[in-house]
């Protein structure tokens, strides 16, 4: 009789956990810019999946990652998506793309797929708030210039943004990871390069018009950069959160750092 008592409770209680769990799909969102499928891991809490609406943080990976790196780096974003009502959207950017709406391969729209039509997407079939308050985006290396890229030039779109192990200067590495495929040669195309780097879109930004946090490892080779955003951003007098940690440019330092980013991003949803 006790056995059965004591096998009652607990499918009682693996039928309650059952019953407040997050929900992780891949799925395929259609970009008419690109014409192609983009594939994204969406991780939509709990109250998600009952119909309440709830705020995201988009997570962006770095080059040569895909749509599932963020998983894979934070496996536990199942739990924290439910313990803090939050929907993680993780798109796949391409192997280089850089997040950029590319002058050179026409066919490279990251900018508008991100801001534009996965955010419609997003909106209409993942219960997210419609409000620029409840949205906040972030990413690693090359999606941590992807997501200060896109906040900073859609601000009517996200509320807060971040960046970890960032490369929000492109300048200094010309011949680096296929950037020269959607810019052209840095040298011969200067301006272009110049207008398609963070660090020079930061004069569009006025102070509290994007919530920004920004981390660094101190042993990244993105160090340098990321400490001339901070010395910008300071100049401007624009707020800001700068957290340099011990660290390279590897999950290990990101698994870490973005827990923090997260927590930044709930104090801003609750804010608003």
């Amino acid at each position: 009789m006790k056995k059965k008592l004591l096998g009652l409770l607990c499918m009682s209680l693996f039928a309650c956990f059952s019953l407040q769990a997050a929900q992780v799909d891949t799925l395929l969102v259609h970009s008419e810019s690109m014409n192609k499928d983009i594939k994204i891991v969406a991780v939509r809490p709990d109250k998600s999946l009952k119909g309440e609406k709830c705020p995201v943080i988009y997570l962006l990976h770095g080059y040569s990652g895909q749509a599932k790196t963020w998983i894979g780096t934070r496996p536990d974003l199942p739990e924290i998506a439910d313990r803090d009502g939050i929907i993680f959207v993780c798109p796949d950017g391409g192997y280089d793309n850089w997040y950029w709406d590319s002058p050179v391969v026409k066919e490279s729209c990251y900018e508008t797929f991100i801001s534009k039509e996965l955010i419609a997407y997003v909106d209409k079939h993942l219960n997210a708030i419609p409000d620029r308050s409840k949205r906040a985006i972030t990413g690693l290396s090359m999606g941590g210039h992807g997501a200060m890229w896109n906040a900073i030039r859609h601000q009517d779109v996200f509320g807060a943004a971040g960046s970890t192990s960032g490369g929000l200067d492109i300048r200094p590495f010309p011949g680096s990871w296929g950037m020269k495929k959607y810019l052209g040669e840095r040298d011969e195309n200067l301006e272009v390069w110049n207008n398609h780097t963070v660090i020079n879109q930061l004069d569009r930004l006025k102070n509290g018009s994007l919530a920004i946090i920004i981390d660094c490892g101190v042993d990244d080779f993105f160090l340098a950069v990321n400490k001339a955003v901070h010395e910008r951003l300071l100049s401007q007098k624009i707020d800001h959160d700068f957290i340099l940690r011990p660290g390279g440019h590897n999950h290990a330092y990101w698994n870490n750092s973005i827990g923090y980013q997260i927590k930044f991003f709930k104090k801003f949803f609750e804010k608003e």
